[in-house]
């Protein structure tokens, strides 16, 4: 029952790939089911037209396509709009994951995903997704005082205009290793009136001096205790680590709570593209 519970939540899960990752792999196809969303992660410093053709090397495989947009590193509206148009043209993409970006000073005039939506340029491009970026375990970088306060302030005017224009928006989660952390944050958010649809980030398979690595690097919070605690045993040490238990919690909360508001799993391939595909068949 349990390994039924976890595939079904695996169902139609979304993953994150790098150009760097994708021009490794010859056919995705070999990989992820034909009907994945695939995202592009934009690297301060990769430039876009890198971006734009790994865009279109995953369409042309028949994947939609889901490239980030970090409003701190998009210098101003002229700049913004030529990468929307470089997508749309070159690449068919009808897809936007906006959001700040981990840079600490902006090249030019825009700081947030909501003056990227404020823009205008993805309604008049007549892009068909809107997603935007969660953090279960706040952001001190938004957030400096520890609180949600912030984060909480930008959500619910992302869930106004979802509602005022009918946009397809869904939160894209920061991957975190406690599920308890992930269900009391996303019941928060429904219970202040915020009803998008939640990606949950989830880090795939992967060494665990790799995983504390990005950990540090992506400001995870207090879960990444549980990784610290399993470098501690040796038995563990050495054996690369799976997202078994916090996805099988969820799935098992998701089941007794139909209207719990995680729709999707999203994952950071972190060891690679294979293993998360293999962790999934295996699930």
């Amino acid at each position: 029952m349990s390994n039924n519970l976890l595939k079904n939540f695996l169902n139609n899960f979304s993953i994150e790939v790098t150009p760097r990752a994708v021009a490794k792999i010859e056919n995705l196809s070999e990989l992820i089911p034909s009907d994945t969303l695939v995202y592009i992660a934009h690297i301060e410093g990769t430039p876009i037209e890198e971006m734009v053709k790994t865009a279109k090397k995953i369409n042309e495989q028949g994947y939609a396509t889901m490239p980030h947009f970090p409003a701190r590193i998009i210098k101003d509206k002229k700049t913004l709009r030529e990468w929307i148009s470089k997508y749309q043209n070159e690449a068919n993409v009808k897809s936007a994951l906006l959001l700040g970006g981990g840079i600490n000073k902006p090249y030019g005039e825009y700081d947030s995903s909501i003056q990227l939506i404020e823009s205008e340029l993805f309604d008049l491009a007549g892009f068909e997704k809107l997603y935007i970026a969660g953090h279960p375990e706040g952001n001190k970088d938004i957030d400096p005082d520890g609180s949600t306060k912030n984060i909480d302030q930008a959500l619910l005017w992302k869930n106004e205009y979802k509602n005022r224009t009918d946009a397809d928006m869904a939160i894209t989660t920061q991957f975190c290793f406690d599920s308890k952390t992930v269900i009391n944050w996303a019941n928060d958010i429904k219970n202040k009136g915020i009803d998008i649809p939640i990606h949950i980030g989830i880090a795939g398979p992967a060494k665990l001096q790799t995983l504390l690595r990005y950990s540090i690097e992506c400001g995870v919070g207090a879960s990444i205790k549980i990784l610290q605690k399993r470098a501690l045993d040796l038995t563990k040490l050495l054996l690369p680590y799976k997202p078994t238990n916090i996805l099988s919690e969820l799935a098992k909360y998701k089941f007794n709570n139909p209207e719990f508001n995680i729709e999707k799993v999203h994952f950071f391939p972190l060891g690679g593209v294979k293993q998360v595909s293999k962790f999934v068949q295996d699930s």
